[in-house]
Formats: structure tokens, sequence, C-alpha cells
């Protein structure tokens, strides 16, 4: 590194020079001081690590800080709530200098401007490896936060968006040479992925019952929502919105598409959500199941109805 720690912690104070009426004491401090929520509090926290999550050499710095706010944004978004400030714990290896740093942190600085939240301190260290923990605060009306919990037999299974693009902007940056105009998009989305924030709070307005962000793939997140609820699924394969450009395999286990798998009560709800949603944000809401009784059971093109496998994206999975 070729500044000292306060060196560099001054610079990154005048990246992140500003905050809101709500922020007492932010960037400088030993701690942050925050107003206090409105509602009742909501707090989330997510690792990207070299090696798991992202390589240096595949990444800008830009991109990868613009993500790390993202992703903790989408936990926030699936709970029905509105985020309010960040934290960032940074760890730097002897790969990465100053201007890696600061790429790093406008990248944080324009997602923060983004999604209306503030980043107000955080901790340096350095290490064989870069990793980036960034914490999130957020706040809901009490009582309202929609958790995974919620779904009832009868419900409703929708998806925001489509699925698989993420994936298939990995599997492309990884072995495509010269990708075209569409596989570039699909890269983007992968390196740069969209908190629904707004739809989040939007699907809890109409209704949704149970929510989570599918960071992990579909198979895997919606059985982890039916374990919550004590509940199962079925599924029509053939309704999931699978990317243009994606495989239908990597649209259920790809992971990291975090769009919003929610329950909704009724039809009438889910027309309504789907309207405005388009409306407000032009994503569509597509209903791919019911919720049922018990085990998870996808219906494919065939008609007949087999096992789901809970497939996605395990950290401590052996075979990985």
């Amino acid at each position: 590194m070729d500044r000292s720690e306060d060196e560099l912690l001054a610079a990154i104070a005048r990246v992140l020079s500003g905050a809101g009426p709500e922020v007492i004491v932010g960037v400088g401090d030993d701690a942050a001081v925050l107003a206090p929520p409105a509602g009742e509090q909501v707090l989330t926290t997510d690792a990207l690590v070299e090696g798991t999550h992202f390589e240096l050499g595949r990444t800008s710095a830009h991109d990868l800080g613009a993500k790390a706010i993202a992703v903790n944004v989408s936990d926030v978004a699936a709970m029905g709530a509105s985020p309010r400030a960040a934290l960032c714990a940074l760890t730097l290896s002897d790969a990465v200098d100053a201007a890696w740093v600061m790429e790093l942190f406008g990248g944080m600085r324009e997602a923060c401007d983004e999604y209306a939240l503030w980043l107000v301190g955080g901790n340096l260290a350095r290490g064989t490896d870069v990793s980036i923990v960034v914490t999130v605060t957020g706040e809901v009306a009490p009582g309202r936060a929609v958790l995974r919990s919620g779904a009832r037999v009868g419900d409703r299974l929708v998806v925001t968006g489509t699925l698989g693009a993420s994936a298939a902007g990995l599997r492309i940056a990884r072995t495509v040479r010269a990708p075209d105009p569409e596989q570039l998009e699909l890269v983007r989305v992968h390196l740069r992925p969209t908190a629904r924030l707004g739809e989040g709070a939007l699907l809890a307005r109409h209704g949704a019952t149970a929510m989570l962000d599918v960071s992990d793939g579909l198979g895997l997140d919606l059985g982890r929502l039916c374990a919550a609820s004590g509940v199962g699924a079925r599924i029509d394969t053939r309704s999931v919105p699978v990317a243009d450009g994606a495989t239908r395999a990597e649209a259920f286990a790809g992971g990291e598409d975090y769009e919003l798998l929610a329950t909704m009560p009724s039809d009438e709800a889910i027309d309504a959500a789907n309207r405005d949603l388009q409306q407000g944000f032009g994503v569509a809401l597509t209903r791919i199941g019911v919720i049922i009784e018990e085990g998870l059971i996808a219906v494919d093109d065939d008609g007949v109805p087999r096992p789901l496998e809970a497939e996605g994206w395990d950290h401590f999975d052996a075979g990985r």
C-alpha cells in the first residue's frame, strides 16, 4: 500500500463526504451516531471474499464496491424495509493500491446514492486476501417486516424480473473472449446487480405474506422459504422467467440474481402488484407456483410432477 492508514482514511472520507440529517456523527470517529429510526430497525451484513465471490483481475474495483452495497440492500428490500446507513470492514492485500481503494469506495458511494443511504464508517485491515464486509441498517413500520416464515397453504408463489442472468454473465466472462452486446449485458448484470428496493416495498403494500431475495439459486432459496414457513411448494418450471441468453439450469441453480421471491394471498393481489411494478419500475411479476402443505414439487414440460432439487450456491458444500 502506497499510503499510510490515516492518509487512506482521510482520502476515503473525502470520497464519502456529506451525509443525511439522520447521521449525527459519520466517518472519522470511533463509531457512527445516528438518530433513532421511526419504525423497527432492520440489520443485515454480507461479505465479498477474494477467490470465493470475485477475482481481482476480472472485476473492477468500482463495480465491486457497488455490488457490496447492492447485495446488502437486497436483503433489506426482501423485508419490505428501507435502508438508512452502511458500515464497511475492508481487508486489503498487497495486490491492491490506494487508487484501487478509491475506486472501490467510489462504487460504494454511487450505490449509496442510488439507494438513498449513507456510508457512515467501518474499519481497515491488512490480510492475505481482499475481503469486503458491509453491514446495512434499515427501518420498517412496526409489525410490517415481511419474513420468510409467513407463507400459508394456498398462497401464490411469484418472482420479480427474470432469473439466470448473473450465472450466465459469469459463464460468459470466464469462457467468451469477444462477447456480443447481449452477452455483455449479461456480464454487466453479474457485475452490477440491482437490489429490488422499491419493488420489495410495493410487494409488501400489496400483501406479500413471505419474501426473500434469490441470492443462492431459486431451488435452494425456495426450499429455505418453505422450511421457514413450515410448508411446501409446487412450481411450474415452464412459468419460471428465464433471462435471455441464460439456461434453465442457470435460472434454477445459478444464484446472485437478487430478484425477489414472494408469496401472495390471491391472484387479484398479483395482478394489482404486477400492474404497479410494470408502471413504476418496468419490472414484471410472474406467478410460478403455489404453496402446498409439504414437499417441493416441480411440474416439468411433460406435465409430470417430480421432486424439485434444492440446488444452488452453498459456501460449505464440500463438493464445490
